[in-house]
């Protein structure tokens, strides 16, 4: 068969978008679009009133969905003031209270934010949308498998393996595996590359490397990062330590910080998926863990798609 080169699989799946950008039957980069019709997202323009003007001609602005931090505010506007902005940056999940979103102000008529269907298009590369009843093309890419990456922090490589720990500060990669350190070290770097873009890790990022004795072998782990990570980024040399940090664009969560900001919704969403694909003829009883049957019989609307698509009333229950 020929080669088709990397495609976009899509899915608009109930309680969130999801796609992977898939090559040769792996993952290389992914992301989900919680269903959040009042979210602040990347591409808003919209109007919005400065409710709080700070330092360095900076500001907080409310618009329908929430309120934005606000940069470069013109010179002399009041407090009260209505002016037209454009999100460029979403808000943030953090332990106990997210970053608001960030905002510019804007020439451009008010338009909504770019679905993550037409950011996808707008790359030019193939996108193909599987249907529940078709084969699983996102879970043989290994779906499941990179949802665990992100919850649990475990990424396996051939010779060792990450701990990856997001926090407010910046996300954390600590790399484990046996001698020799050099051969681990390069080894590592390639798969902290894989796994920032898989997982859409954006923002600081250090790299707990093991300790390498010379710059020139310093040098090299440095340069397997540049030859795996897309530009652009920016980074450190690695220190005497072994510590190396990134520095990338941040406009939207990761998959890590999505996912273990709201654990139970994202079980409750990955059951939901796991429900829609269920053949017809299977039996329609399902026992769900408490805390995700609990979640989703408070979305009805999710349970009505769920019926809509499927063209059958599924009966959720509690193991307790």
């Amino acid at each position: 068969m020929p080669e088709t080169g990397p495609e976009w699989l899509y899915e608009a799946g109930i309680g969130e978008a999801r796609a992977a950008l898939v090559d040769d039957d792996q993952i290389l980069e992914a992301a989900i679009e919680l269903d959040d019709s009042t979210a602040l997202k990347v591409g808003l323009v919209a109007r919005a009133r400065l409710v709080e003007l700070l330092p360095g001609r900076r500001g907080r602005v409310t618009l329908d969905g929430g309120e934005a931090l606000i940069n470069y505010l013109p010179p002399g506007i009041t407090q009260g003031a209505s002016l037209t902005v454009e999100i460029v940056r979403e808000a943030l999940p953090e332990a106990g209270r997210a970053k608001l979103a960030k905002a510019v102000p804007s020439d451009l008529p008010p338009c909504p934010a770019p679905t993550l269907y037409e950011r996808l298009m707008a790359t030019g590369l193939p996108v193909h949308s599987p249907r529940a009843h078709e084969f699983d093309a996102l879970e043989a890419a290994g779906w499941s498998e990179l949802l665990d990456e992100a919850v649990s922090g475990e990424i396996v490589f051939p010779l060792g393996a990450l701990r990856l720990s997001p926090t407010p500060a910046m996300t954390l990669f600590d790399v484990d595996g046996a001698p020799p350190l050099y051969t681990l070290a390069i080894a590592a770097a390639h798969a902290v590359a894989r796994a920032i873009r898989r997982h859409g890790i954006g923002g600081s990022i250090g790299i707990d490397f093991p300790t390498l004795a010379g710059k020139a072998q310093r040098s090299a782990v440095a340069a397997a990062i540049d030859e795996s990570l897309p530009q652009p980024f920016e980074r450190t040399a690695m220190n005497g330590f072994g510590f190396l940090q990134i520095v990338r664009a941040r406009p939207r969560a990761s998959i890590p910080e999505i996912l273990r900001a709201d654990p139970v919704g994202a079980a409750a969403r990955a059951a939901i998926r796991t429900l829609e694909r269920t053949p017809p003829t299977a039996s329609r009883r399902h026992t769900l863990p408490a805390a995700v049957h609990t979640r989703l019989m408070t979305r009805p609307d999710w349970l009505a798609e769920l019926a809509r698509r499927t063209g059958v009333v599924h009966e959720l229950e509690s193991a307790r």
